[in-house]
């Protein structure tokens, strides 16, 4: 059965905040010059929205360039962000310290970054963008010339074993003389894009963290709408970089996370039941004293910053958001330079369709337009912060001082990433770690959580995480590494159960999936590859 096609000048694949920025600038640009552009954005997640999940602090000065009369049209940026605490925990304590310059958030608001994501697809739908949910761009489209030509969304109703099901349809290609790709940190597509035009040849490996989070509605007093609190320090090692988040939103909300690098050494270690620790803080259990948990997800988040962007032109396309990498670390914000890469990017694609901009690689046009912005300029001064962790939490909070309070962000040099997976060490050479069993009140388990994230798979549909080599996992991770699948996924997707014969076997159970993509990132083989689902299975983010 051959696939139809539909043609349009731009094709998105995303619609995240960089992708939806992207779409209602180049509407807004079309417009003021008359001219006839037609954008069309696939949305993997079964809404706009669904799959979207971050703290989340925004900065709004992206959102003030592109739609001025944001507070006008009813944006959801309804709690101003009002007072910073920043904590180092001890196993018993909660000592303040003096929260670096980055991290105020004067000016900035708590949001849902789901909801803010639903409205801005509105502004970009009044402008005349198709916004297609529930399609996921599973396949890149070339031409005779190796460019990119647009993509095709994935076929529906194949068999586990990849024939056809009886109720079989044929995926549609979306050709488009420019694509852009804003799937979100760590894309299928852009990973994709990476290694087919080596974007990746003249940075750093990227580096990334987990984030596990928690919606909880609270019955408390200590509940401040406005109030932002981080920590850094216990449940985590002091080698292992991470900390946690504290967003006290309205209606007696309060957004609870903690964040994990992907650098972390130890293989028993799991950040899910490390978030579930640090909620029993003697500091932090006294929010959740009876209150309710009404939202869970977790997602990987790109951390190497500026030193690990990539190439971010190719023939045909450009790469934009957190498929690209633009979050600050110490601001621990990256929706306002995920939009304004976006922006950029659609300057960048009008320019090529009048002829105005040149396709080759080499040229990387859209990373020349962002160095003449504050993103780049941005994650410049914030260089050396993440890898400066990389010696432990003290060596790493005394470097950040120097760098931020002395040096302005100016050092003459630049520390470097290194990838991951690498850094795990074997079972043999680490420390086994007890975590309590969770008490169904304040701490849960996976599935309990899962059940939160309203995730839902086909289960009749092909596993769309795939192993490179199936033998892997019993060769290497369990004997070497002792199985950290069953410890790094936040979604109880990787298991190992008896294989009848008297030794084991991983078991997928993609169904749990909440595509946070870790498993792709940490394999210490790198032998998962992680593909889109059937159209707009996966979690169903509310609020989130």
């Amino acid at each position: 059965m051959e696939r139809e096609s539909m043609p349009f000048d731009v094709v998105i694949v995303g619609a995240g905040p960089a992708g939806l920025a992207a779409a209602i600038r180049l509407r807004q640009r079309a417009t003021e010059q008359g001219e006839d552009l037609s954008v069309c954005i696939l949305e993997k997640g079964s809404e706009v929205g669904a799959h979207i999940l971050s703290g989340a602090i925004i900065e709004p000065r992206a959102l003030d360039e592109l739609l001025p009369d944001w507070r006008e049209q009813g944006a959801p940026l309804h709690t101003p962000a009002r007072k910073d605490l920043f904590l180092w925990l001890t196993r018993r304590r909660a000592i303040p310290l003096m929260a670096p310059p980055q991290m105020h958030n004067k000016g900035n608001y708590i949001v849902s970054l789901g909801n803010l994501c639903r409205w801005l697809a509105r502004q970009a739908e009044d402008l005349g963008v198709e916004i297609l949910p529930g399609f996921p761009a599973a396949e890149i489209l070339y031409d005779d010339q190796g460019a990119v030509r647009g993509v095709a969304t994935a076929d529906m109703g194949r068999n586990p074993d990849g024939s056809e099901g009886p109720r079989f349809e044929p995926g549609v290609e979306l050709h488009a003389r420019q694509t852009l790709f804003c799937e979100g940190c760590h894309g299928s597509l852009a990973k994709q894009l990476m290694t087919r035009f080596d974007l990746r040849r003249d940075c750093d490996p990227q580096t990334y963290g987990l984030g596990i989070k928690e919606l909880w509605e609270v019955d408390s007093p200590i509940h401040e709408p406005g109030q932002v609190v981080h920590t850094v320090g216990w449940p985590l090692d002091n080698g292992t970089y991470g900390g946690s988040f504290l967003y006290h939103l309205d209606e007696r909300r309060v957004a609870v996370g903690l964040i994990v690098g992907l650098d972390y050494a130890n293989p028993y270690l799991s950040p899910f039941e490390e978030m579930q620790r640090f909620k029993t803080h003697p500091a932090i259990r006294p929010l959740f004293e009876g209150g309710r948990r009404i939202a869970y997800g977790a997602r990987a988040l790109v951390e190497g910053g500026w030193q690990s962007l990539p190439r971010l032109s190719f023939p045909g396309g450009f790469i934009a958001g957190d498929s690209g990498g633009f979050l600050n670390v110490p601001k621990i914000k990256g929706t306002h330079n995920a939009m304004k890469s976006g922006m950029t990017a659609a300057e960048a694609i009008l320019d090529r369709l009048r002829g105005e901009a040149p396709e080759e690689t080499d040229a990387d046009d859209l990373r020349q337009r962002l160095k003449a912005t504050w993103v780049m300029q941005e994650l410049r001064r914030a260089r050396n912060i993440r890898p400066a962790f990389r010696r432990g939490l003290w060596p790493g909070i005394t470097l950040s001082a120097m760098d931020t309070y002395l040096l302005w962000g100016r050092a003459p040099w630049t520390l470097h990433h290194r990838e991951d997976h690498a850094q795990l060490r074997p079972a043999a050479v680490s420390r086994p770690i007890e975590y309590p069993r969770p008490d169904g009140r304040l701490t849960f388990d996976r599935l309990a959580s899962v059940f939160l994230s309203n995730t839902h798979h086909e289960e009749s549909q092909p596993v769309h995480l795939k192993l490179r080599d199936a033998t892997k996992p019993t060769a290497l991770n369990l004997p070497v590494y002792d199985g950290p699948e069953a410890r790094y996924c936040p979604a109880g997707v990787y298991e190992y159960v008896d294989n009848g014969n008297g030794g084991q076997r991983l078991q997928i159970n993609a169904q749990n999936c909440v595509h946070c993509k870790t498993c792709d990132i940490k394999d210490p083989g790198q032998n998962i590859d992680w593909c889109v689902p059937q159209g707009g299975d996966g979690p169903n983010y509310p609020d989130l």
